[in-house]
């Protein structure tokens, strides 16, 4: 397998209520922090509509990428669920009941039943309806789902989870550890900053394209505050967050450059824990 730095992580977070703010996403801040627990970091992520259309696009252009993918959402069995479906549309291939899927079901279903022999008889209609959570693309492998026991599936270096984060937070660190434990802490990575107070972008920019290209491999990045009273002092009043990032052991070089080069552009330079 290809070194971490070769490799990009991706997320997608789809349902229409994060777009329509019914719900708020909680699945990105988690991506990270399982991420950088490991060594690793996120390289881009997209929020995408129980659209089925929208979703197979969305899927054919990652499968195409060679990125590690996490998706979350969209793989029930309700009418805007649309994940299973669109991944098999993606990859052209058919959606079956996975076996092991079919098993972990059936003792869900029985164990919810609590003995009753009723709602434990699998031909009942809605039991055969949970049957279709277990539907995977062929090639799927399942994902073990500790919270309820149906599982979510992986393909082609997809990850597919439930939209719930106390389903999908174990079900991603679990992904991570049991399939990309090699690509873990291959990066020494760094990220360091200083704050710019009334500080111009389009003049420290010039400086900004000079750091990255004296020091290879290392990003340079800005993000503007129109001010933050609650945090008070220097983050009060307007100002910018000037950094670098990349391997720790060029950063530190990195950032004294684009120290020194702010403070001789007229900036005042404050350091922050």
């Amino acid at each position: 397998m290809a070194r971490e730095e070769q490799r990009r992580f991706g997320l997608i977070v789809i349902g229409d209520e994060i777009l329509s703010g019914r719900r708020s996403d909680k699945h990105l801040s988690k991506m990270i922090e399982l991420l950088s627990e490991r060594g690793l970091h996120l390289s881009w992520a997209r929020y995408v509509a129980d659209d089925p259309n929208q979703i197979t696009q969305t899927l054919k252009e990652t499968f195409a990428s060679g990125d590690v993918v996490f998706s979350t959402g969209g793989i029930g069995a309700t009418p805007d669920d649309h994940t299973r479906q669109a991944t098999a549309r993606a990859l052209g291939v058919d959606l079956n009941l996975h076996p092991q899927a079919k098993a972990l079901i059936t003792a869900r279903i029985i164990a919810s039943a609590e003995g009753d022999p009723i709602k434990a008889d699998l031909n009942r209609p809605e039991n055969q309806h949970r049957f279709k959570m277990g539907e995977f693309p062929v090639g799927s492998e399942i994902i073990p789902n500790p919270y309820n026991q149906i599982p979510g599936f992986r393909i082609h270096e997809h990850h597919f989870f439930p939209g719930f984060p106390v389903m999908a937070a174990p079900m991603m660190a679990w992904c991570l550890d049991e399939h990309y434990r090699e690509l873990f802490h291959q990066t020494n990575w760094l990220e360091q900053s200083f704050i710019v107070p009334s500080g111009i972008e389009s003049t420290l920019t010039p400086l900004m394209e000079s750091v990255e290209s004296e020091f290879e491999g290392i990003k340079v990045f800005s993000l503007p505050s129109v001010g933050d009273p609650i945090r008070g002092g220097v983050f009060a009043k307007r100002h910018i967050e000037l950094g670098v990032k990349g391997d720790a052991d060029i950063v530190p070089m990195a950032l004294e450059k684009l120290k020194l080069g702010t403070a001789d552009l007229g900036f005042e330079v404050f350091i922050h824990q």
